[in-house]
Order: structure tokens, then sequence, then C-alpha cells
């Protein structure tokens, strides 16, 4: 079916989420508060012909969403007058004239051409933006938008193959980011599950010295990344292995790691949820069948020491993969989502926890991942 005879729809939820802390003290054990589900979603449309909606954000006036799409943009979405906007791009971009390259060139070879933004996350205090672009590193761009700089391509004469997730130290400045491998680019992002890959890496983006540090090294999939409340460490989704690892940035325990979290699936994005827990977006579950119940898991809430407090629940035929979710920032109380399908992307706009999108083969299904400010869930 030809992609030009379809209309794009990318989805944001803007839920209010009544998060109750628990006392539960179990790692991963019987949910201890309601699980979330449900209602109220508005669509915004993308631009016909773009997909592949993968993260969202909102400035530090609540300005957005901003979103990033599989042909190597950053759109803005300015209201109901105006729609989404070219906001920023990589140099590559327009060096290989991007805009006007058919949608019909393999994955692998407009990526590394154009191109493409995973995360993004703002600085309040400057308003710069900072995107983990998978192929060109780690990028910044200013307020106004436009061409962004390219920061680091490589880290201890590595080069930075397959950047996903990032975070910024809002007091410092300091950027946090991943390299899920040095081995496999995105377009084989499957590769790293499948082989078990562990050549991922956690990095350190100093904007006073524009020096990058790693901090760790051989992780396996590395891939979302916040900062604690306390900024006292970092949390890191790891995909392949369903966990979640914890990295101490302060105190005597500084430079080392620790297992954090064991999860019932595959992490993609991972932030705080204002209460010193964190919300965990999941790709899939680790066990699932395509028959049974009707429902599934597509996130999950978990406490300061690791337990399960929340579930987030979503039915089969309408989600498949859920990969994001953060509360907090500018627009605190919020809660959005990315949906992306082959012909097909959704964002929805509510006041209800629930992820929706259509009822799509399997293959066509959302991955949405990164987040910006506010409380969002990509599914």
């Amino acid at each position: 079916m030809g992609i030009s005879s379809k209309l794009v729809v990318l989805a944001i939820s803007l839920l209010v989420l009544l998060l109750v802390p628990s006392t539960a003290a179990a790692r991963i054990g019987p949910s201890v508060t309601k699980p979330i589900d449900a209602t109220v979603t508005q669509h915004l449309e993308l631009p016909e012909l773009v997909i592949g909606p993968e993260s969202v954000a909102f400035d530090k006036h609540g300005a957005g969403p901003y979103v990033s799409v599989s042909d190597g943009r950053i759109l803005k979405y300015g209201g109901e007058g105006v729609g989404w906007k070219t906001f920023a791009y990589s140099p590559s971009y327009i060096r290989n004239n991007c805009s006007t390259k058919p949608s019909e060139l393999p994955t692998a070879a407009r990526e590394s051409l154009c191109g493409r933004p995973l995360g993004l996350r703002f600085h309040r205090d400057s308003g710069n933006l900072y995107i983990a672009d998978a192929y060109m590193g780690l990028m910044r761009v200013g307020p106004s938008g436009g061409e962004a700089t390219v920061l680091a391509t490589k880290a201890a004469g590595v080069p930075l193959s397959f950047t996903n997730g990032v975070d910024v130290d809002q007091v410092t400045g300091e950027v946090y980011f991943t390299s899920s491998s040095t081995t496999y680019t995105r377009a084989q992002h499957e590769m790293v599950t499948k082989t078990g890959d562990s050549t991922g890496r956690i990095l350190k983006y100093d904007p006073k010295t524009n020096k990058v540090t790693v901090l760790l090294s051989d992780v396996t999939y590395p891939n979302g990344i916040s900062i604690s409340a306390d900024r006292t460490h970092l949390v890191v989704a790891l995909t392949g292995p369903c966990k979640l690892l914890k990295f101490w940035l302060q105190g005597s325990k500084a430079g080392t790691y620790e297992q954090f979290a064991d999860l019932p699936g595959y992490p993609d994005n991972v932030r705080p949820d204002q209460k010193g827990g964190y919300w965990v977006a999941l790709h899939r579950e680790k066990y699932e069948l395509p028959f049974g119940k009707d429902s599934h898991l597509l996130a999950i809430r978990i406490g300061a020491k690791g337990e399960k407090l929340q579930d987030m629940k979503g039915p089969k035929s309408e989600n498949r993969e859920c990969t994001n979710h953060q509360i907090g920032g500018a627009e605190r109380g919020r809660e959005s989502k990315a949906t992306n399908g082959s012909s097909r992307s959704s964002v929805a706009l509510g006041r209800a926890a629930r992820c929706h999108s259509p009822a799509w083969p399997p293959r066509t299904q959302a991955r949405a991942m990164r987040l910006g400010i506010g409380a969002i869930l990509f599914c």
C-alpha cells in the first residue's frame, strides 16, 4: 500500500495521573495500586508522508510538543492554526538534500544520510534542546531551532554508532546519554538483543569543556536514561536483559553501579515520577503470547527501592508496544504518547492514562521513545 495515499497521525496523550506512593517492599511483585487504563484522546495529524514519531518534548514554556521523526527532523506543533513546522535538523539533512529523498529509500541508507533523532531533552535555563541522534551522535539546537550543532561523534576514540537516550542535569547542565552498541547501528537494533551484544556505554557530556566522558562501558543494550530527582544517580533501562541499572554519581558509591529492578518486559525509556520513583515504558512483555488475555502491560511504575508500584495496561488489539513514560517538568501532570506504523502514526491528547492507537498488524505497531518535560507516555 503506497505511503502517499496515507495521512499520518501523531497522537500525544496529555494525561492527569494521580500516582500515590506505596509502601510495597517486594522487588517486582503484585501491583499495589490500581492499574492504569483508558480513555480520552485527541489526535494531531502529522503532515502527509511524515512517519516514525519517536520522541516528544515540551520546552520550558510548555510549548510544543516537539517530535523527532524518521526523516531526520524535529517538528514543533504550533497549535491548530499553525500545525506542524520543521524546528530542527542535523547538518547532513541539508547537505544531502534529505527533504527531497524518496521515502522508498531503504531505512538504513536514509537514516545514515539524513540522521535518525531518538532522544530529546530540553535544558530549561538555556532553552537548548539536546538530541540523541542514532547516527550523527549527540547534537544541540538553540531555542530558535534550525540546524543543530554536532557536539560529539566519538567517545574515547570509539564512534557513537547507535546514540539513543538522553537526559540533562538541570542544575549543572551536564548531559547524560547512552550508546546502545558500538557493533550495530539502529537499523540493526534487533541484532543487539539477539546476540546479547554488550558493547553499550553510558556517557556524560560537559557543555563547559565540550568533553565526553565514558562513565560505564560493556553494558548490554542501554537505552533510556534518567537522572534522579536528587541528582545522586542515573537509572538506565537495559532493553535486552529486561532490567534497570543504577549508576551512582555522588556519595560513597560514586562511579559504581548495581541492578535496580528486574522488569516483566523489555524497557525502552525511564523517567522520574516526581515521588522518588520511576515510570518505565515497556516495548512488550517478556513472555507475551499472541492469544489469551485481551490486555497486556504497557508501562510500570517502580519505587525508590526498585519495588513495583503500579501497572499501565492496554488492550492487545490496540496497543502492541510502549516505550516511554515521564512525569514532571514544566508540563507537570501532562502525559503523552506517540504511536507509529509504516502507514500511520498517532499521538493523543487526553485526560486519562490510556494508550490508544488503531489496530494495526504487529509489524506496523508503534515504537515511540523519548520524552521531554511533562508526564509523558509513549506507546
